[in-house]
């Protein structure tokens, strides 16, 4: 018997990874929706849809915001809510209208159509450990106050809201996972890790926002993929929200030793200034998820990058998307 999942956010970093795993099984059949939102190269995202092309899989271009949703949302047994807009960075100033649209405004209209579906068993959401700011403890629970510190932050913040208040009053059957930095193969060129693993490779010199002091708890994206297909069968309350994190911080510093290691060739390192609303530290409790998924994670931080080097290595052809350098 065939299961429909829904995936926004497909041609995206975790989205294609979900959808990946899915498919290895031809009972599934995978919705994938993406809007290509060119906030990332097109061609990388392109580059990670080529590993879904099997019959089982459907890619829908639709805009989350503003499309008649209940055709597609209605056919699935199962949503993962990957889409959003993401970057700390580029969501102050008058950029934030992007997040209220593709972050809080799809949301609530995903929500809308969840509501009336005759067949949705899950809707799992992908939050952020962005909702926290700087926490007031470490390891972080999920009973700390949120308290954001960047509108990104916020946007993030409010989605979740509006997965509570969906679940309480018309009891869709949501799920948030607040994701702790993931990485892995396909991580978009933006993010820190594929710049300092392309840095290195190239022997370019890695741009390092801050002192390089501040801790991360990363989690590998293997592990975010098990967490969100652990949440879609688990018998959970609705509005239920937990941790996926790595459950160790490391600092930014040592993941740069740990990269050139992996490519045999030291670093080449200028400092700029520290990014407005980043966080000195994060670290999470991942015991609730433990208790009530059955998971945790199982790549070590040394162990993720170094298969994220050897990933980037067999293809030289990204090595020269313009993100990388910008």
């Amino acid at each position: 018997m065939t299961t429909t999942y829904l995936i926004t956010g497909a041609a995206g970093f975790v989205g294609s990874s979900i959808a990946e795993e899915l498919l290895k099984n031809p009972e599934n059949h995978v919705i994938g929706v993406d809007d290509f939102n060119p906030y990332y190269s097109q061609s990388w995202k392109r580059s990670s849809l080529a590993r879904l092309e099997v019959d089982n899989f459907e890619l829908c271009d639709v805009d989350l915001s503003s499309a008649d949703l209940d055709p597609i949302i209605h056919r699935a047994d199962y949503v993962l809510h990957q889409a959003g807009q993401p970057g700390v960075r580029s969501s102050w100033g008058v950029d934030f209208a992007g997040y209220v649209r593709d972050n809080i405004l799809a949301t609530q209209r995903l929500l809308e159509s969840a509501r009336t579906s005759p067949k949705l068993r899950r809707l799992v959401y992908a939050s952020s450990s962005s909702i926290y700011g700087d926490a007031a403890s470490f390891p972080t629970t999920e009973s700390q106050l949120p308290a954001p510190v960047s509108p990104y932050g916020v946007s993030k913040l409010a989605a979740e809201h509006l997965m509570s208040a969906y679940a309480r009053t018309f009891g869709v059957p949501t799920v948030s996972l607040r994701y702790f930095t993931v990485y892995g193969p396909w991580q978009r060129p933006d993010m820190a890790f594929t710049r300092f693993c392309a840095s290195v490779i190239k022997g370019e010199t890695i741009r390092v926002f801050g002192s390089g002091a501040q801790v991360r708890d990363f989690t590998f994206i293997s592990d975010v993929v098990d967490a969100n297909l652990r949440s879609l069968t688990a018998d959970l309350e609705p509005g239920v929200f937990f941790n996926i994190c790595g459950g160790s911080g490391i600092e930014l510093i040592e993941t740069i030793g740990i990269i050139e290691k992996a490519v045999g060739r030291p670093a080449s390192i200028l400092k700029s200034g520290a990014v407005a609303g980043d966080v000195l530290r994060t670290g999470g409790d991942n015991s609730r998820a433990k208790q009530l998924l059955g998971w945790e994670p199982k790549v070590s931080v040394h162990e993720g990058l170094v298969h994220q080097v050897a990933w980037l290595e067999q293809r030289p052809e990204l090595l020269d998307t313009d993100e990388l350098w910008n």
